[in-house]
């Protein structure tokens, strides 16, 4: 063997020991940078609701056995990240919770509900209309989240991967979205619980964890989004418009301008027609309970039901408007 070929071997050599040496690095580095893989269970989206007509929207899927004991908290510490400030505290029963302050507060509580109604999985909420916490003061309209000590969380799940994707539940959710004019879809505000179930098994309860920029305004002009966006604006959510269009191919062209547009564009009439039928079947007194469950006042829980009332209707007839549209073109 001559000398080039004994260098080219050699270098050969060399970087097959560099891939299989360097390999075991790149994927730890992966794994500490990364998210964490998905932990074993059972996926769980949507379970059907077939007590809608009777579901409480005043106390939540916590019910009454959940509410938490204010009476007296001790700080734990501040929550880092997110637009609101929150704080983590344990109530007098012993119930440890994330209480978030600030105008967000509302908003999410009255949302979490609605999602509840519908089937989905949401975080247990509810809206402390004024509090002390102790070392940081006194707060008015203050989220109360649950932080269970058998629910571990898994970090978020992506709204494009995930093992709904397809699925009219994954879709039905996405209307939920622009319902509710949740303008801040991004994946961070995703979470994945790990929940226990009785027969021993785990369930892995894909939610949203953050609903707090909803029922505002999504904005009219994208470029301008950070000056007319807005949350927790019950004047701004019923003067928002639900849908600009019915397509040609049967998708629904809504009137959005909320993160991950793009998401939005695939969802077809008879999907968000389903998700519209399903929320019809929630009285005008259940609507109502959800915004007062956020301490919302007598006048903005009239404004709020009547506006969610308006689009849940218009997404219940959307097939109707199609035939009619049709008709009308020829």
């Amino acid at each position: 063997m001559n000398l080039f070929n004994r260098k080219l071997l050699l270098s050969a050599m060399v970087a097959v020991c560099l891939l299989a040496t360097c390999a075991p690095g790149a994927s730890a580095f992966q794994e500490k940078s990364g998210k964490k893989k998905t932990p074993a269970g059972t996926p769980v989206l949507w379970q059907e609701p077939h007590d809608i007509s009777t579901r409480n929207l005043l106390l939540g899927s916590g019910g009454a056995r959940m509410r938490p004991d204010v009476r007296r908290l001790t700080f734990i510490k501040e929550e880092k990240g997110g637009w609101s400030k929150k704080f983590r505290v344990r109530d007098a029963a012993g119930r440890v919770w994330v209480a978030k302050v600030g105008k967000e507060a509302q908003s999410e509580t009255a949302s979490t509900r609605l999602l509840w109604a519908a089937g989905y999985m949401t975080e247990i909420t509810y809206l402390v209309p004024r509090v002390n916490i102790p070392g940081k003061g006194v707060f008015e309209n203050v989220r109360f989240e649950a932080r269970p000590a058998n629910v571990e969380r898994e970090g978020d799940w992506e709204w494009e991967q995930n093992p709904f994707v397809g699925t009219r539940e994954l879709q039905g959710l996405k209307v939920l979205m622009v319902l509710l004019n949740n303008w801040d879809t991004k994946d961070e505000n995703n979470v994945l619980l790990a929940v226990p179930t009785r027969e021993g098994a785990t369930e892995l309860r894909y939610a949203i964890s953050d609903l707090g920029a909803t029922l505002g305004d999504t904005g009219k002009w994208p470029l301008l989004w950070r000056f007319t966006r807005s949350r927790n604006d019950p004047k701004g959510f019923r003067g928002d418009k639900l849908i600009d269009e019915i397509k040609e191919d049967g998708r629904v062209d809504f009137e959005f301008s909320g993160k991950k547009r793009g998401m939005f564009n695939d969802i077809t009439v008879d999907e968000a027609r389903w998700i519209g039928q399903l929320l019809s079947r929630l009285s005008d007194r259940q609507l109502a309970d959800a915004f007062r469950a956020a301490n919302y006042s007598r006048a903005e829980v009239r404004t709020l039901s009547r506006a969610v009332r308006a689009r849940i209707n218009e997404l219940a007839n959307l097939r109707r408007s199609v035939a009619a549209s049709k008709s009308a073109g020829q």
